[in-house]
């Protein structure tokens, strides 16, 4: 479901911006419009789509126009031109009331360097917003109190926020957005003052609570392989304009130009591709009380080596078999359950390569992914592995 919407959006910077928009709508590039109006063009008509609960990057360079883009979805900065949707409502046509509502309901903001209060107490940071809305002092502290746990740091409320480090700043911002219980929220380069460890810990953080929370957000990076670990799709800025627009695995496979071929090319794929990017789906499995010569049959008419062996009514994986172990059974007409191997590994469909390499290491089969609900998915073949990394 289409969250959000934006439709040819463009921000120009100075007095006089729409001489700069008709040279812009002329086809006419930012530096040419730089020089010839002293105008600067933030962003030109960008045009995407959010969908609800989706973690939505967009990544570009310094000046690549993405700190401005986010900040128009708010209205932190005006469009010149253009049109933002949020569940269908253009809010370019709210009044003062509207908006404020929208930003006190709808929409929270993560910025970089936390802005946070220095005089109040972890507490009285995340409430901050709840207060604004006037709410009961008791229940924005429960609140409250809810946000700092699900972001890890109960136990911290009343320390001063100068005694934390620079992740748990973050966390605090990270709460304070998340206790209006906005449906959207705007993060706008929140990690990239954090050293690499501590920023590694916030990157699973937000996974983690993503997971659970399903917020719409769009998050700002000019870090390839930040956005490519966190995106469900990534959008790449040049010079105010969108080059791109895709999965990480779709911009891996089939960058749109020698701007993003030369901008993804030193990215670990290990660290960005998911066992369900290189499994191959509906594979072949056995149901635990098929005869193993028919099993023997099923197996030699695949492409594979060895077959899941799973159980029919939870799709859950028993063990995995080859050809000699189906013979063996035939020969001494045994079921398959007795002859099938369970010493077979598996993982999650959205573990990362880099731990099914590790896992693929110690086994001779072939790695079993299964869904949420351990539901057998698919399989990875070593092929596949070293294909992934190339």
């Amino acid at each position: 479901m289409e969250k959000i919407r934006v439709e040819n959006l463009t921000k120009i910077f100075g007095k006089h911006p729409q001489k700069a928009l008709e040279e812009l709508e002329k086809g006419k590039k930012r530096d040419e419009i730089l020089k010839e109006t002293h105008h600067t063009v933030g962003i030109g008509n960008v045009s995407f789509s959010v969908h609800e609960g989706e973690t939505f990057v967009i990544m570009g360079l310094s000046g690549s126009g993405k700190s401005t883009l986010i900040r128009c979805l708010n209205l932190l900065n005006k469009p010149t031109a253009g049109k933002i949707f949020v569940d269908d409502e253009n809010i370019l046509d709210y009044d003062k009331k509207a908006l404020r509502q929208f930003r006190q309901t709808k929409i929270a903001m993560v910025f970089q360097h936390f802005g946070l209060f220095s005089h109040r107490s972890v507490l009285e940071n995340v409430e901050f917003g709840l207060e604004i809305k006037k709410m009961d002092k008791e229940e924005r502290v429960t609140k409250s109190l809810e946000m700092l746990k699900a972001v890890g740091l109960e136990g911290w409320e009343y320390h001063k926020v100068s005694a934390l480090s620079g992740g748990m700043k973050q966390r605090v911002g990270l709460a304070r957005a998340l206790a209006n219980e906005p449906e959207i929220i705007l993060m706008d380069e929140p990690f990239s003052a954090l050293d690499p460890l501590i920023r590694r810990d916030m990157h699973t953080e937000l996974l983690d609570l993503q997971a659970k929370l399903k917020k719409t957000i769009i998050f700002i990076t000019h870090d390839v392989n930040e956005a490519f670990k966190l995106g469900d799709r990534i959008a790449v800025l040049k010079d105010g304009e969108m080059v791109q627009i895709g999965t990480p695995e779709e911009i891996l496979d089939n960058p749109a130009d020698e701007y993003i071929t030369n901008f993804i090319e030193d990215i670990d794929r290990s660290r960005v591709l998911r066992a369900e990017n290189i499994m191959r789906k509906r594979s072949l499995k056995i149901g635990k009380n098929t005869a193993a010569k028919i099993a023997l049959e099923i197996l030699n008419d695949s492409d594979y080596e060895h077959g899941f062996i799973t159980d029919r009514h939870d799709n859950r994986i028993l063990g995995v078999v080859d050809a000699d172990d189906l013979l063996l059974a035939i020969k001494g007409k045994l079921p398959i359950a007795e002859v099938m191997h369970t010493d077979f590994v598996s993982v999650s469909e959205d573990a990362y390569v880099k731990e099914v390499l590790e896992i693929a290491a110690a086994t001779k089969y072939p790695v079993a992914v299964v869904n949420g609900e351990g539901e057998y998915v698919g399989r990875i073949q070593r092929a596949a592995l070293l294909k992934a990394l190339v």
